[in-house]
């Protein structure tokens, strides 16, 4: 069950961080701070809809890494940090990186031997 939460998050970690850095510093800086009716503008306020497909997805999200977190028995402190990596643009890619190694330092078992 382990191996499934912790793909499923990872999946899910890069999609959130991906929609969140998208819909940060692409399509709300050209829906605000473009001049009004230009393409670029009107690219903005049509890119806009990605925020609600990261909502949806977040909260996927959010479930998934809350029961990786249960499961993996992590502190309270390193469970409410992944929940809210998906609110801070980019912040998601680092806190992944780190689950990933948590994950993998305390299982070793899913840790893929090397080819000899």
């Amino acid at each position: 069950m382990l191996v499934k939460l912790f793909n499923v998050y990872r999946v899910l970690a890069f999609v959130v961080g991906v929609l969140l850095a998208f819909c940060a510093l692409v399509a709300a800086p050209l829906k605000y701070l473009t001049e009004e009716g230009s393409s670029l503008q009107q690219f903005g306020e049509s890119a806009s809809i990605m925020w609600l497909f990261h909502g949806w997805i977040f909260m996927v999200y959010v479930v998934v890494a809350f029961l990786l977190a249960r499961r993996a028995r992590w502190s309270v402190g390193f469970t409410l940090l992944m929940l809210v990596a998906g609110l801070v643009p980019l912040l998601i890619f680092w806190v992944e990186h780190r689950v990933t190694q948590k994950v993998r330092a305390e299982n070793p078992e899913l840790v893929e031997p090397s080819p000899a």
